[in-house]
Order: structure tokens, then sequence, then C-alpha cells
């Protein structure tokens, strides 16, 4: 009845021991129709049946067509990276062949970076630069190229990777210093109407603490703000962390616990310290900001809460909602999808980047 179907296993809050029994689910087992029950807690049980959708492109739904097991997997920290490192420096391969650049590596301010050029840079955008905070679970670099790569290629801007010192050896606010160190290092050279920031998962959450902690320290702000699928508070999970895994619908599930455990990012940090959590920031007058996101995505409710206390704060905030697509998508290069998606995070930083440069320059 149902082909390509994808089982959703939902159990919102407390619900821990039905997704030990589902983890294990194969296909002769897996239910096919839609039920729920609403516990004395408020605590959904649900099952629902959900096609792969013909409204995204074929080369989508053959991704949202392959199988992936629930069995959780474990890992040790030195193993994710490894195999994260190996993952990236393939998918940068892959992304680089299609979206041509020169990546070197350097230090600024004693942070290691990845430097990403276009093959060519026009005059008019000579001085602009972008500065990327990869995503990767503020434990390992999983988007120092996937995330600038076709960037740097489509906005003809140099684009600076920071390779942030890494959770738990190092967490917050490690990762915010390192930030702004490179950030006050480009000041010398860039005017901060021509810089502009942004990141991914971890980067896209760390995007917004690096801008709140800006202004604490009286530093002028970036021309514009990518927070592409991530969070601005730390101390609660949205619904969609008990909805969706990495992969969307497929893989294994761990719903979020009622309150937040031991995390080795934010450490000895009360999850509501305004940095940690912009959410809880004055945001006011920040610049435009561009937010994007997908409705498989278990970041999908973080982003779209912090997009609307932008919002509130009267900034210059646009959120764009892909379908049915996973966590970070536009890490797969080949995904029509992923194409647009650059196009509009490219059109939104040389819009931002240009128009108040051009301001600036009418004003004088």
């Amino acid at each position: 009845m149902y082909t390509n179907s994808v089982i959703t296993r939902i159990a919102v809050g407390i619900a821990f021991a039905s997704c030990a029994v589902l983890a294990q689910t194969g296909a002769q087992s897996a239910p096919q129709a839609d039920t729920s029950y609403i516990d004395e807690n408020g605590t959904a049980h649900v099952t629902r049946v959900v096609p792969v959708p013909r409204t995204i492109s074929p080369e989508a739904q053959k991704v949202l067509s392959r199988p992936v097991p629930d069995t959780p997997r474990t890992e040790t920290l030195a193993e994710r990276r490894t195999k994260t490192d190996a993952w990236q420096a393939r998918a940068g391969a892959e992304s680089r062949s299609v979206y041509p650049v020169n990546v070197s590596e350097k230090t600024i301010a004693g942070v290691p970076v990845k430097v990403i050029m276009p093959l060519s840079i026009p005059e008019s955008k000579r001085n602009r630069v972008l500065i990327n905070v990869h995503g990767g679970g503020f434990n390992s670099d999983s988007g120092s190229l996937t995330e600038t790569v076709p960037i740097a290629n489509l906005t003809q801007t140099t684009v600076v990777a920071v390779l942030y010192r890494l959770a738990p050896e190092h967490p917050f606010p490690a990762a915010v210093e390192d930030t702004i160190s490179v950030y006050q290092d480009l000041l010398k050279t860039h005017r901060p109407q021509d810089i502009g920031l942004y990141g991914t998962s971890a980067g896209a959450i760390l995007t917004g603490e690096v801008a709140v902690k800006l202004r604490q320290l009286g530093l002028p702000l970036p021309a514009a703000l990518g927070i592409f699928s991530g969070s601005g508070d730390l101390s609660r999970a949205g619904d969609s962390q008990a909805i969706y895994a990495l992969n969307g619908f497929s893989g294994p599930l761990k719903p979020p616990a009622k309150q937040p455990g031991p995390n080795a990012y934010p450490g000895s940090t009360d999850l509501r310290d305004p940095v940690l959590s912009p959410l809880f920031a004055d945001v006011k007058n920040f610049p435009p900001t561009l937010f994007m996101t997908s409705t498989r995505d278990l970041l999908l409710s973080e982003t779209t809460i912090l997009h609307r206390a932008f919002l509130r704060a009267g900034v210059d905030a646009q959120l764009v909602v892909f379908e049915a697509l996973p966590h970070a998508f536009w890490n797969d290069v080949h995904l029509p999808e992923s194409k647009e998606a650059y196009q509009i995070m490219a059109g939104f930083f040389d819009k931002n980047l240009d128009s108040t440069s051009a301001r600036l320059s009418s004003s004088r």
C-alpha cells in the first residue's frame, strides 16, 4: 500500500521503554497503520506510516528511501573524529568538483583556519570575507569544507573556516573565544559591514553565541548572520528532537530527557547563560539573519524558536524551511535541494554585504 514508506517512531518525554523495543523493528514487524495515545503525563505514543513525498526531487526521494537500521551505534570520540575527518575530506573533494575553489591552511590570531578562495574574485568583492564556524557537535569537524566550498564559489568571496578548539577537551567558551579572535584580527583589514558570519548545526549555535558575545564586548557586529539548522536554547530540547533522528525518520532515535543531562560543550556554564543560549539574550539591532532548516530536521523546532525571538526583537530575520529532508541535508552536494539552498545562502550574503557597503558609501 505504501511504496517506499517510512515508519515514524515518536516517543515524547519519558517513553524510553517503547523506543528500546522499536529499535529492533524490522520489515516484517513494522507497523502498517497509524496509532496515537496520549498518557496521563502528556507523553505521546504515536505511530505514523509516512510515504516518501513526491514534493521533493527524485534524488532526495532516493536518499529518504535508503534503509538505515534503528540499532543504536556506539563509538569512541577518537573513532567519531577519525570517521568524520575522512568523510569531510571525501565530501569536500566532491564539493570542489562541483564548485571549484582553492583551499589553504594557516593560522589567524593563533587559531588554525582553512581559507577557501574562489578561483577569481571581482574587484568589487575583494574587500569582503565570510567566516564559517563548522558543525560537528562541538567535538569534531563535519563542515569546514562542505559548508564553505559552495558558498565561496557562488559568492566569489573568500571564506575563512575557523578550526576552533573542540569539546570535551575545551568546553564553552573556548570555541566562542577562538572565533572572536579570528574576527578581531580580520577587523584589522576589513570593515565589519564587509564581513558575514555563519554555520550549520553546532556552527549555527556558535554563530548566535559569537554575535551575543561581540555585543557584550562592545565590538561591531558583522553585516549578516547565517544560522543554518541550529538552536538558541541549550536548556531545553525542542519538540522535533523527540520525532526525528539525525537522518530524519530513519536511524536510531534517542528522545530528549525531561531534564538536560551532562553535556561536554557547556561544561559548568548555566544553560540559560545568554551567550551559551542566545534565546535569553538581547538581540535587538542584530544584523540581517538567514535561518534555514527542513521539515525532518531534528533541530527544526529550535531553529524556528530562535527565528521568532529575532523577529520579536525587530531583526530582519528570514526563515527558509525545506520539504521532508533531514538535518543539514545541504552537506550532500549532489541534491538539487542542496544547490537551491546554496543559492539562497549565497544570495543572502551577496545582498546584505553589498547593500550595507553601498549604503555606507552613499552616505559619505
